[in-house]
């Protein structure tokens, strides 16, 4: 299992970050994403180059600004995926950590290239 992660400080109040990444039918800061389904717990949606994804929201806790949810559905053998997202306010911004866990680590690469298109995406939807 390979664990992913990007952690970096933003200059962004905590909670305009967490307004953006708690919104989890939000897809503007995902430039692969166009539109979100959402079922309960299950969001569901075509990932342009992947096919089509869901994903169980585990935990939105709002109060601690954590965000956690794994695909249960792609179109690739993932035998595990848990990724969890937290933002911390600090002086003058917040600190954005996201962490992935992947497996087979064959899928890690296409991971972290997700994630580091996404992060690029909601710096730019903050900035805005």
């Amino acid at each position: 299992m390979k664990t992913i992660s990007i952690r970096e400080r933003l200059p962004f109040s905590a909670r305009e970050v967490w307004e953006v990444i708690s919104d989890i039918e939000r897809c503007d800061w995902v430039p692969a994403v166009e539109k979100i389904e959402l079922d309960g717990a299950v969001r569901s949606f075509t990932m342009e180059g992947v096919g089509e994804v869901q994903e169980q929201i585990i935990k939105k806790d709002t109060e601690n600004m954590i965000l956690q949810y794994s695909a249960i559905k792609t179109p690739s053998q993932v035998e595990h995926h848990l990724a969890t997202i937290s933002i911390t306010e600090e002086n003058e911004g917040c600190e954005f950590e996201w962490v992935s866990e992947i497996s087979p680590d064959q899928f890690s690469e296409a991971i972290r290239s997700g994630m580091d298109i996404s992060f690029q995406g909601l710096v730019k939807v903050l900035s805005s």
